[in-house]
């Protein structure tokens, strides 16, 4: 009996879930995201089953209604979830699908307690930020536990030690931390200046940081300092001393070319070591998923071929250093598939408006490999961006448009190759006699009573492809057997009018992707008899790339620019 009941406790003892919180120190944009997807790559190296979470600070119930130029990239899960950028890095690093229970915001936590408030969920007690919010916060980061099945949780608080929005994230963290203290762990991604009038990297910030928090009630296990150059020891030893962790836990974290070179470098400095140590943790196995991490990251510094592929645009006079995280999912995705076809490739933003003012500016798109138009709403640059589709299209440049760039290719093509010169989109254009991209009339009363968020089609949707087309072959290349449905995400109001679908089919652009009701158009394409590579999609493949899986579209796009060149 004794010894049985000794097997029980150390089974019990085994399955003790670990969290760790990953909170940012000194200045906002300091790679907390990138150290969190890094941190979740090395311990599934080292076999665990690990679950990100991403916390937003923010009052919005989903990143849905804010504007990507400013916050970044919008990225939709599976559910249809729109999250923060974030949730796409962790993705991308973690080769997995997420579910809606791995983000949260404030906005989420306040309206549930609220509405549970209403309901007399809380039997009439006086219902306050602590312990009730922070009761609520808990249970999600314990649900998201479950439904995945993890033993570790890795969740990223947004913010900044000392912002006010972020303080009952940490608060619940801190309690989590206090019942759990074996199960628990803090890590601050924070940042190490370099003065440039002094040239000498500075510890003061983080050490001031580290105080902050402290002042909440937590004590960093783990610094991940990051700065322009490597940390040297002198510099180690002064954090450790300061901020009260040993030497061995200040991991340090340069600048780098490429943010996929992350994980190696933490594991360096030993951080899998540091974290197991830290959490009374024992390695499960090593999987070899660094090691083919690994492989990727040399296909970068290898790559012998280079590639110019130019970005089209609606958005694009609001400042490079925007563009990066408000299309950064379709940057990664063409580096992948450029990885792995053993190129690099350079992109370049184009301002659609510019060939609006001066329609010849256009002929500057014969330089480039290939040409690229990302999503987007709205009328602004729109025929600017179909005079680009139309040089493309007329002089064979490898086209890859994704939602409003297909919209818009079938608009192009309406115009110039049917005849359809008034052809364009209910968005812009409701009253044109071919309105042939519209939204669907289930969706029009929602419209008609400002209920924007019941308008999107949003998340995974299934398609059937046609066979003996690009997209086909595509999907296709390396599969066997074949496949003739596929899975992808959507973010879109408006589709391509079923009306018009024959008479364009006709005219000869291939539909070669359909909802399996044959109701709503996917992928549309011209033959390769007519063009070496002109597809457009109505869904956001880039969601679905991943480094060691890139998208069989973005590939087949790198491809056709590989052989232009």
């Amino acid at each position: 009996m004794e010894k049985i009941s000794r097997d029980k406790a150390k089974a019990g003892k085994a399955k003790q879930h670990k969290y760790i919180f990953v909170v940012g120190g000194v200045m906002s944009g300091v790679g907390k995201g990138i150290a969190t997807s890094s941190i979740g790559k090395i311990l599934q190296s080292k076999g665990f089953k690990v679950n990100p979470i991403k916390v937003d600070p923010y009052l919005n119930v989903d990143a849905g209604t804010m504007n990507p130029t400013e916050h970044g990239e919008v990225f939709v899960l599976d559910s249809g979830l729109e999250t923060d950028q974030d949730m796409g890095n962790y993705e991308r690093f973690l080769e997995m699908d997420l579910n809606p229970d791995d983000y949260m915001t404030s906005g989420m936590v306040y309206k549930h307690v609220i509405d549970k408030e209403r309901n007399l969920g809380y039997k009439g007690k006086f219902v306050e930020a602590i312990p009730h919010v922070t009761d609520e916060i808990t249970r999600r980061i314990k649900h998201a536990a479950e439904i995945n099945g993890s033993d570790i949780s890795i969740i990223e608080i947004g913010g900044t030690i000392g912002d006010y929005q972020n303080i009952l994230f940490i608060e619940a963290a801190r309690i989590l931390k206090i019942k759990n203290p074996q199960n628990v762990m803090f890590i601050m991604v924070s940042y190490l200046p370099v003065p440039g009038t002094l040239g000498e990297m500075k510890t003061r910030p983080t050490q001031n940081a580290v105080r902050q928090l402290n002042s909440y009630g937590v004590q960093p296990d783990v610094i991940i300092a990051r700065s322009e150059a490597p940390l040297d020891q002198k510099r180690k030893e002064k954090l450790a001393i300061w901020c009260s962790v040993p030497v061995e836990n200040v991991i340090s974290a340069p600048d780098i070319i490429s943010i996929y070179d992350v994980p190696l470098n933490f594991e360096r400095d030993k951080l899998s070591s540091v974290i197991m140590k830290s959490l009374h943790m024992r390695t499960k196995a090593h999987n070899g998923e660094l090691d083919e991490w690994k492989k990727f990251v040399k296909k970068r510094a290898k790559a012998k071929h280079k590639l110019e592929i130019a970005v089209v645009g609606k958005y694009f006079d609001t400042g490079d250093f925007m563009l990066a995280d408000a299309y950064l999912s379709v940057i990664e995705a063409i580096k992948f598939s450029s990885y792995w076809s053993n190129a690099n490739t350079k992109l370049t933003w184009v301002n659609s408006k510019e060939y609006e003012v001066n329609p010849k500016k256009v002929s500057e798109l014969r330089k480039f490999d290939g040409i690229i138009v990302p999503g987007g709403f709205g009328e602004t640059g729109v025929e600017g961006v179909i005079l680009a589709i139309e040089y493309v299209r007329k002089n064979k440049i490898p086209y890859l448009g994704l939602c409003y760039g297909m919209q818009l290719a079938v608009i192009e093509f309406c115009r110039n190759v049917l005849g359809w010169k008034s052809a364009h989109t209910a968005e812009i254009n409701p009253h044109s006699p071919h309105v042939v991209i519209d939204i669907m009339p289930e969706q029009k009363k929602n419209l008609e009573n400002g209920n924007y968020g019941a308008t999107m089609r949003l998340g995974a949707y299934p398609a059937v492809l046609k066979e003996g087309t690009i997209a086909y072959e595509a999907y296709n290349h390396l599969l066997t057997p074949s496949v003739s449905k596929i899975s992808e995400r959507h973010r879109h109001r408006y589709e391509v009018n079923p009306e018009h679908v024959e008479e364009i089919e006709k005219g000869g652009l291939i539909f070669s992707g359909a909802s399996p009701d044959g109701r709503l158009m996917e992928i549309a394409e011209l033959p390769r008899s007519v063009h070496p590579f002109f597809l457009g999609t109505q869904f956001h493949p880039e969601f679905k790339a991943r480094p060691l899986h890139p998208h069989p579209l973005f590939t087949a796009f790198v491809e056709a620019c590989l052989k232009k060149k």
